[in-house]
């Protein structure tokens, strides 16, 4: 990647990840460039999931090593990693459904006068512009979460990460479950967040039209290792299909063994 400002904001570099005899992550090299989207793609229990989880600082890794800015860092907790920048939305979104929106903006962030006074006006104000900037439409900052759709929810639980100066937002199957307009909602606050060029965006997805539609790259996931890294106007929906469905047939004829065959 040329000139500063396609310069990799985070790198993995050789890591690997084991649950007692279970080997999660073998060999993992992987790149994120500033401002770049990229797409994490691999069947399920390929390691993507627990990847996602030692860059947010979840998990530690057995082996390899993790460069924030080009500069190595042991992650500690999640609050480390979210004090360099690094914040992850996962499928659960981590909102409680009974609070406002604003409430759930400001979780465990809430500005306060007099010492100890949550300042609600302010969160209101606040959460009304942030939403706003970023194009994210629901009825009101005062209804509850629970009363929110979907794909509002989801963006929510992005612009509260984008708020609180993330620069490297993992994304752990945005579109999971979600019909065409929720999934369309989402994927617009992802391209509006890349033409922003402000975050960097790794995002888990299943749907390989989505990733090739929002993502400057992809990577697919294989034997705890990435086994494919292009450019995604160089590759297709056909190309990423035909590989994982090579590889599930391999596994399958590997597993069988020559009785099976």
């Amino acid at each position: 990647m040329d000139g500063d400002t396609k310069r990799d904001v985070l790198r993995v570099e050789n890591v690997a990840k084991r649950f007692g005899a279970v080997t999660a992550l073998s060999d993992v090299n992987l790149r994120l460039g500033a401002g770049e989207v990229l797409g994490l793609i691999g069947d399920n229990g390929a390691g993507k999931s627990t990847l996602m989880k030692i860059i947010c600082g979840f998990h530690r890794p057995d082996a390899g090593r993790i460069l924030v800015d080009g500069e190595p860092v042991e992650l500690k907790s999640v609050d480390h990693a979210r004090s360099l920048g690094i914040d992850t939305v996962y499928q659960d979104l981590a909102l409680v459904n009974e609070l406002s929106v604003y409430h759930n903006m400001f979780l465990n962030r809430e500005p306060v006068f007099l010492g100890r006074f949550l300042d609600n006006r302010k969160m209101r104000r606040l959460a009304r512009e942030h939403l706003a900037d970023m194009g994210v439409r629901i009825p009101s900052v005062d209804v509850q979460v629970a009363q929110l759709s979907g794909g509002q929810r989801q963006a929510i639980a992005v612009a509260r990460s984008v708020y609180s100066q993330s620069r490297i937002l993992l994304l752990d199957e945005p579109l999971a479950a979600m019909g065409a307009k929720e999934g369309a909602l989402i994927l617009d606050l992802v391209r509006d967040l890349k033409a922003r060029g402000e975050v960097s965006i790794l995002i888990i997805a299943h749907n390989y039209a989505q990733v090739l539609e929002v993502c400057d790259r992809v990577n697919l996931l294989q034997h705890g290792t990435i086994t494919f890294d292009k450019e995604t106007a160089k590759t297709s929906v056909q190309e990423l299909t035909d590989l994982v469905v090579a590889e599930y047939r391999a596994a399958r004829q590997g597993s069988a063994g020559p009785a099976g065959q």
